[in-house]
């Protein structure tokens, strides 16, 4: 009757149960409770109808047990569902969230079952954000199959700082290799139909020695060893890729040196940026981890994180041909080494001094790659707007290794042709008199109203950026740890947001005339 209260049916709870990778007997003992307690016990299927989830739960299932067999209608194969595979997934899941959420308005307990964690890649997770809202919900953790196929394998995942990264093989190939040569230890799960692509990424990447596989973990036929004597057509869609921990395991005694001449050896100049990891790319991230050495001056060496087991050797900025000698004989005899340089390599920096020494004889056979990496002049630009978006000429002030006077003729040329300027190791303590007469070069060219912008630190603790005119530099207020970039006749300086931040760019189009 109207305006009397009703009494509302209990409404029921909703459980996401996690089994674990497969053997029963690595299921909690609440995800045993939560079972046998259930009214409702639902569990996902291919069209073939048998679920490993109910498998794996079989021993707590009970005759009076309402059974749920969630059927996709989809895996792998096509779809002729309007919105495509995408579009017939999420039309079951409503549809299967709508059959559990009525035994759950009828008061009833439903248990959804989920191999390994439901959380973690599960199919449960699509029943949980469409009911968790509406219903009392508890998730049962499990163990993952990351920690299953780490156990199985016997080897250590992570150690002190090292970093796991989890990948699903579904990623693009280039974006797994990024990755993969980025992380310390990893472990790429859905494979097999991805299984080649994960394999090829892993090879790119440099890391497919170091892969190991897992099939079916903790299940019957499980299945371990070297990733690279997989046959691909051999894996199913339960099995994963490994990358494990790179910290030596203990053996007694510090490792052998490798002969002279191991194919195993070889030198990486690594350009680290302007400062700090977040100016690394994935690609060096990855080379300095893999290393057996670090050579570099000092302070570019303390940038890169400790890894137990690999030796650094930190020297003096002024010695780079002893430096790169050092680094191609420790690869002589075997030893993987990252020469560690700031900014670009290429720029100013390692890449010459070690391919100048790797040119003699005696290193001939040493292999050397440079990785690139992001210029001070590049950050500095970055942060001030894009004053280097035309042409631009790049110069070293320091006449420590050529003569002023090649410095001054080629700073007169670059300006006279009204070129943007991005000029490299400006002034330091015993140098102080540069940064003067290079301005008065530059005025002889440029009006005073050229913007310079200043960039010191960029990307460290001490960034400072500021955008003066030509005319108004103060030689003072440059280091050795400030670029300069100076502006062509073309470069604009302007204030925005109520004067409270300035940009500068150069146009791409240079005017006709």
């Amino acid at each position: 009757m109207s305006g009397v209260p009703t009494e509302q049916a209990p409404r029921g709870r909703l459980y996401g149960v996690g089994l674990g990778p497969g053997d029963p007997s690595l299921m909690t003992l609440r995800a045993a409770e939560v079972i046998a307690a259930a009214d409702v016990v639902a569990f996902h299927s291919a069209r073939h109808g048998r679920s490993i989830a109910r498998s794996i739960a079989a021993a707590h299932l009970r005759a009076d047990h309402i059974e749920e067999a969630l059927v996709y209608p989809v895996t792998t194969e096509r779809t002729d569902h309007p919105g495509g595979y995408r579009g017939a997934l999420d039309a079951f899941y409503e549809e299967v969230a709508a059959r559990l959420a009525a035994h759950l308005d009828a008061g009833r307990t439903v248990a959804v079952l989920a191999e390994g964690d439901p959380l973690f890649y599960g199919s449960y997770q699509h029943m949980h954000k469409r009911l968790a809202h509406r219903y009392p919900t508890e998730v049962i953790p499990g163990v993952t199959s990351v920690s299953a196929a780490a156990a199985r394998l016997g080897e250590p995942l992570v150690e002190a700082e090292e970093v796991l990264t989890v990948l699903p093989g579904t990623l693009p190939e280039e974006e797994l290799a990024a990755r993969l040569a980025a992380t310390d230890s990893a472990v790429v799960m859905k494979l097999g139909r991805t299984f080649g692509k994960v394999r090829g990424a892993l090879e790119s990447a440099g890391r497919l020695d170091e892969a190991r596989y897992v099939e079916r973990a903790t299940m019957a036929g499980e299945r371990t060893g070297r990733l690279a004597d997989v046959d691909p057509e051999s894996v199913p869609y339960f099995s994963v890729a490994v990358l494990p921990s790179r910290v030596a395991p203990l053996t007694g005694g510090p490792a052998p040196e490798p002969a002279v001449g191991s194919a195993r050896g070889e030198v990486v100049v690594v350009g680290t940026g302007p400062a700090g990891p977040l100016w690394l790319t994935p690609e060096s991230r990855g080379a300095l981890a893999a290393a057996d050495d670090l050579v570099g001056y000092t302070t570019y060496v303390d940038r890169v994180p400790h890894r137990p087991g690999q030796r650094r050797h930190g020297s003096d900025n002024r010695v780079e041909s002893e430096r790169a000698e050092y680094a191609l004989e420790l690869a002589r005899r075997g030893r993987r080494v990252a020469v560690v340089s700031g900014g670009d390599p290429g720029v100013f920096a390692m890449a010459t001094a070690v391919l100048e020494v790797a040119s003699q004889d005696a290193y001939e056979d040493v292999p050397v790659r440079v990785l690139p990496g992001v210029t001070a002049a590049n950050a500095a630009a970055a942060r001030a707007g894009a004053p280097l978006g035309h042409d631009y000429a790049t110069l070293s002030l320091s006449d420590r290794l050529k003569p002023w006077e090649v410095i001054a003729e080629r700073l007169a040329a670059a300006a006279a042709a009204d070129l943007v300027l991005a000029l490299y190791n400006p002034g330091s303590r015993s140098r102080t008199w540069q940064v003067g007469k290079a301005r008065e070069l530059l005025l002889e060219h440029r009006t005073p109203d050229t913007p310079v912008v200043l960039g010191r630190d960029v990307g460290g603790p001490e960034e400072s950026v500021r955008i003066v005119r030509l005319g108004d530099l103060d030689p003072a207020d440059v280091d050795m740890r400030t670029l300069l970039i100076v502006g062509s006749s073309q470069t604009r300086w302007v204030r925005r947001r109520g004067g409270k931040e300035q940009i500068v760019w150069t146009p791409r189009r240079y005017p006709e005339g």
